[in-house]
Formats: structure tokens, sequence, C-alpha cells
């Protein structure tokens, strides 16, 4: 699974790209979704990079979003829900984690809004590599998404 989330704001943004965005649900600044890793995300991801950061999300932190951050019709994620669904929370993780299953069939709303980083962004105008916000992290995303969970 990727987790993509915006980093910059609206200002300046090419139609094309801010589409691209539009598509992602990625509409404003702290804006987060999960997304299946395929080609055509990884393509829309690659052109928006100057906008969003991205990367393999793990199963820890997917759980802590969901159930901190999830929102369904009336409210949170609760286990109650997901009982009701059929599912018990171990297995509706594993689910989502492996690709089984979309949220939007379970009436999981994307995007999830979440609070600015700890100790902020670095610099939203470099990339990731060179000691910025934008583009491919990998695995450390997780860090990012500690920081802002």
């Amino acid at each position: 699974m990727i987790v993509a989330i915006r980093v910059r704001g609206p200002a300046d943004v090419k139609k094309e790209i801010n589409d691209t965005l539009e598509m992602l649900k990625l509409k404003k600044p702290n804006n987060c979704v999960v997304l299946p890793e395929n080609d055509s995300i990884k393509g829309m991801l690659q052109k928006a990079k100057d906008y969003i950061t991205w990367g393999e999300i793990n199963r820890d932190n997917l759980e802590r979003l969901l159930f901190k951050w999830g929102r369904v019709p009336g409210g949170r994620i609760t286990e109650e829900y997901l009982k009701e669904k059929g599912y018990t929370k171990a297995k509706f993780l594993d689910d989502v984690y492996n690709g089984k299953i979309k949220l939007k069939d379970y009436g999981i709303k994307q995007p999830f809004r979440l609070h600015p980083p700890r100790k902020g962004w670095g610099s939203v105008k470099k990339g990731f590599h060179e000691k910025g916000a934008l583009g491919y992290r990998g695995e450390k995303i997780n860090e990012l998404l500690e920081r802002m969970l």
C-alpha cells in the first residue's frame, strides 16, 4: 500500500497537475490518501511529485491512520462497525494492507485530514533527497506519518 500526503498549497499549480491531484483526492495541504500500488497510481504520483510526498506505509501506521482519522457515515471507524460488515479488526487491517479490499467499498472516506508534522516540513520546495519534503520517501514516510498522527 502507498500513502500520499499533499505538502504544498494550491498557488501556481498548473491545471494538468491540479487535475491529477484532484483525481488522487489531495485537494489541500496535509491531506493524506491510501492508494493501491499499481502503474497508473505511480504515474500520477510522479506527475504531482512537486506538490506531494509518498511512500510505502507499514501496518502499524495504517492501523493508527484508519482508527484515529478514518471516518464512515455516522462517525469514526469502530470495531462494532467492522463487525456489522463481517470483519474483525485484525482481519480488516490485513485485507486492506494486502490490497484485497478497498476502503471506499466499506464507506471509509478519503482523504484523511492530518495535523501538520511536528517540527515542520523542512523545505517544501526541495525534494526529499535534498533534505526537503517533496517526492518519494519509501519506508521513511512512516516517520513523517508518526509526526502527523
